[in-house]
């Protein structure tokens, strides 16, 4: 699942190229995934990209302030093309759920101008957001205004903001009996954390993963502000200036012990281990986060004694 920094150098990515552009044309290949219908996609057309900004895990595209937000869900991907295909995409065909064709301002219906870099007559530039497998979850709003979708009007503060510090991650944990997990990963407590990244920071930490947030000391949470903004600036460094093409891959190269499970924590040298869940998994290091003990398949909801 793309997470905070897959998505902000997405974000960084389609604003180098898409700012500027006007939308020649919205193509739909799979209803199921518009979660609004007033005003439709259509309304997009003609209209200039303005902005291209990151909520949390969800993208905005502003084209003359009407906005279409983007949730990639766990299978989703945004790909761009200098080239799309001149055919629209079909219905229930591919992977391809929605495309988004764009020109040169002042070029709109001069379709591959010319004087367009690795222009191609007949083609225009643009975007397809995908889903792969059979679980779908992508979700694609046409808004006025962002925060009228609930999603992004309950987000949590952003952990790459200047005010979010030590006394912030305090404040959101304070009085919170989950787990430590659980509260990184939900959106209403901190935008853009998600399983992996999650994972990343608890082992930075040195925390489990199943520590109580609320019964977190001073020093846990200093120690684990510290973990979120060195994890996740270091990874936002790493994406940022990537093609789209090669985010999933600096993402797994920057992990330490998600989706690492048997391989040696680089820290200590333990195993990475796994603790499966009916739909997800979590890796740790006994070692770094557990003071030596193994944690049960959560299916036991227990701790190894």
């Amino acid at each position: 699942m793309p997470e905070l920094p897959e998505v902000d150098a997405l974000v960084g990515f389609l604003r180098e190229r898409a700012v500027g552009g006007v939308v020649a044309a919205v193509e739909i290949a799979s209803v199921a995934v518009l979660k609004t219908f007033d005003p439709p996609p259509t309304a997009l057309a003609g209209g200039t990209v303005t902005a291209v900004e990151r909520h949390g895990k969800w993208i905005d595209v502003d084209v003359d302030g009407l906005h279409l937000v983007v949730h990639l869900a766990r299978a989703g991907w945004l790909r761009w093309s200098e080239a799309l295909p001149a055919a629209p995409p079909k219905p229930g065909r591919g992977p391809v759920a929605l495309r988004v064709r764009l020109d040169d301002a002042g070029d709109a219906g001069d379709a591959g101008a010319p004087d367009r870099p690795g222009a191609i007559p007949g083609r225009l530039p643009g975007f397809d957001l995908t889903e792969a497998g059979t679980r779908k979850g992508l979700a694609v709003h046409v808004v006025r205004d962002p925060r009228s979708i609930p999603a992004i009007a309950t987000l949590g503060p952003d952990p790459l903001d200047d005010s979010f510090d030590v006394a912030a991650l305090a404040a959101v944990l304070a009085g919170r009996r989950g787990q430590v997990k659980g509260v990184l990963r939900d959106q209403g407590v901190v935008a853009g954390i998600g399983n992996a990244w999650s994972d990343e920071i608890l082992h930075a930490a040195r925390l489990s993963p199943f520590a109580v947030a609320a019964t977190l000391d001073e020093d846990a949470v200093a120690g684990l502000h510290a973990a979120v903004k060195g994890v996740l600036g270091r990874a936002v460094e790493a994406c940022a200036g990537r093609p789209a093409s090669a985010l999933k891959d600096a993402k797994r190269a920057g992990t330490a012990v998600h989706g690492r499970t048997g391989e040696a924590c680089p820290v200590c040298g333990d195993v990475v281990r796994e603790v499966v869940f009916a739909d997800r998994s979590l890796q740790y290091c006994a070692t770094c986060q557990t003071g030596g003990k193994p944690l049960a398949d959560r299916r036991l909801s227990r701790l190894v004694r």
